[in-house]
C-alpha cells in the first residue's frame, strides 16, 4: 500500500510541474508567474541533490585518487579481483604485483582497491599521514 502511494506521488509530480503554468494562465496570470514560483523550489531541490548525492561521490573520487597516488614499492595491496599481493614496481598507469616468490603480474593501477597494513586492515592515505 505504501509503495503504491509512493509510486502514485512520484508519477504525479511531473504532471503537477507541467500543469501549474497552465492553471496560472487559465486564472489570468502571466505564464512566468508559475515558473517564478517554482524556481526557488527547483533550486532548493538541486542544492539538496548536490549535497546528498554529487558531493559525496566527488569526495570518494578524490580519496581514490589519493589512494592510487600513494602506492609504493613494498605495499601490500588487494585488487578488484580479490588478489592479495605485494607491489614490486610502480609505473605511470600500471603496477607490477608479486603474488608469490616467482609470480609477478602487471595490473592497471585502477585495479587496486585497497592498500593493506601488516595486520590486513585497510590503510588510507590520511591515516598514513597522521602516523608520520
Amino acid at each position: 500500500m505504501r509503495q503504491l502511494l509512493l509510486r502514485f506521488l512520484i508519477g504525479l509530480t511531473p504532471v503537477m510541474l507541467l500543469a501549474t503554468p497552465l492553471f496560472a494562465q487559465a486564472a489570468g496570470k502571466s505564464p512566468m508567474s508559475g515558473l517564478g514560483g517554482m524556481l526557488p523550489m527547483l533550486l532548493v531541490m538541486f542544492v539538496v541533490i548536490f549535497f546528498f548525492m554529487i558531493r559525496p561521490e566527488q569526495k570518494k573520487a578524490k580519496e581514490r585518487q589519493r589512494l592510487l597516488a600513494a602506492i609504493k614499492r613494498g605495499d601490500r595491496v588487494m585488487t578488484s579481483a580479490g588478489i592479495f599481493a605485494t607491489v614490486d614496481n610502480v609505473k605511470d598507469t600500471t603496477v607490477v604485483l608479486k603474488i608469490s616468490d616467482n609470480t609477478k603480474v602487471e595490473f592497471s593501477k585502477s585495479a587496486v582497491t585497497a592498500i593493506l597494513n601488516s595486520d590486513g586492515s585497510e590503510k588510507t592515505p590520511d591515516k598514513e599521514e597522521k602516523a608520520s
